[in-house]
């Protein structure tokens, strides 16, 4: 594993570095999530210059916890603002992370979308060298190799970055070389024993990938059996821990209804401590009250009394004027009286004042 990690860190070069809680789905029941490790670990983004292929990994001191190749296939999913999810169908698993923001989340999810975009556009670069290889393969088997320089058995420089053809597919193109190499002269014969070479080292590094590829599934056989013993461990930690959990939320349930009650509680008390007060400053004001009431009494016994006499007074006014009413009366009376007899003198005044003037006239 050592060896692994080193080779990794040596062609492999990190582009994006992430925090994250790393958990896999239930193998058993495939919807229960299993947590990978007791703590957040670091979740890469590597680049492989060399076969030109990106990674997310993880590992957790000696022990990789992802190792997840990436294919234009893939998509990460947002399940939560905090928790994204994507399957691997070569590891036969699917991934989860849960981050501590929805700020880093979003990070890592653009950051899967850009590496999925150049994992298509390289695939697409590969496809296109390996068909322009392969009719380039097919052209020069009609033709007379004339340089050592020619194509090799793995075609350009280019191709080498990407896979190789299928075994049988070599072995067919070698046997038509052989034939065809067979028909012409010894420039033929050395350029096949330079393919011949370059086929044997071939086969030496697919030699030692399938060694490394063997040891790696043992390993990952055996990190999966830990895996899941230590997932039951953590899945029996986590029963235990919800029931504490539901016990701790009933516990809380009661201890915010009571917070609640003697909120309400001190309220109240606080209510009537302020009623309390309020009557205590009226009690102190009762004996001011009781003087002015008495005061009140007096004042208005004295009012009482005025308002006799003021009743008596009105009853002999009244009295008086019914009285000079009757004088009234019997002045008009004798007042018409007097005028009327004051008009028959008016009236023998002027009888004897033209008697007198007729005199007068006659002298």
């Amino acid at each position: 594993m050592a060896a692994s990690l080193s080779l990794l860190h040596s062609r492999e070069q990190p582009i994006f570095t992430s925090r994250a809680h790393v958990f896999q789905i239930d193998p058993a029941t495939k919807k229960n999530w299993v947590p990978a490790a007791r703590q957040a670990l670091t979740v890469s983004y590597f680049y492989d210059g060399t076969r030109n292929t990106y990674r997310i990994i993880s590992v957790d001191g000696a022990k990789v916890i992802i190792n997840s190749t990436l294919t234009p296939n893939m998509t990460f999913t947002k399940t939560s603002q905090k928790f994204g999810q994507w399957a691997d169908s070569r590891a036969n698993t699917v991934f989860g992370l849960g981050f501590s923001s929805e700020q880093q989340l979003t990070k890592f999810a653009e950051k899967f979308q850009e590496v999925k975009e150049a994992a298509r556009l390289a695939r697409d670069r590969s496809q296109e060298k390996t068909e322009t290889s392969s009719n380039h393969s097919r052209e020069s088997s009609h033709e007379i190799p004339t340089s050592p320089q020619a194509s090799s058995v793995n075609g350009t420089n280019d191709e080498k970055s990407t896979r190789p053809p299928p075994i049988e597919s070599l072995l067919k193109n070698d046997n038509d070389r052989i034939k065809l190499i067979s028909t012409h002269g010894p420039a033929a014969a050395k350029k096949w024993e330079q393919e011949l070479q370059t086929l044997g080292e071939n086969n030496a590094r697919l030699s030692i990938a399938l060694q490394e590829s063997t040891n790696n599934v043992e390993h990952w056989k055996k990190q999966l059996l830990d895996c899941k013993e230590e997932g039951d461990r953590l899945q029996e930690k986590i029963v235990e821990l919800e029931a504490q959990c539901a016990d701790f939320n009933q516990e809380k349930e009661r201890n915010v209804r009571l917070s609640q009650t003697v909120k309400q509680l001190e309220a109240d008390i606080n209510e009537k401590e302020q009623e309390l007060e309020r009557l205590r400053e009226e009690a102190q004001l009762i004996p001011q009250l009781m003087e002015q009431c008495e005061d009140l009494q007096q004042r208005l016994q004295a009012a009482e009394d005025i308002n006799k006499e003021l009743e008596n007074k009105a009853k002999s006014l009244k009295a008086n004027i019914e009285e000079s009413r009757h004088k009234q009366g019997n002045l008009k009376q004798e007042l018409t009286s007097f005028l009327e007899v004051l008009d028959g003198k008016i009236d023998e005044l002027h009888g004897f004042r033209q008697g007198l003037a007729k005199l007068g006239m006659d002298n």
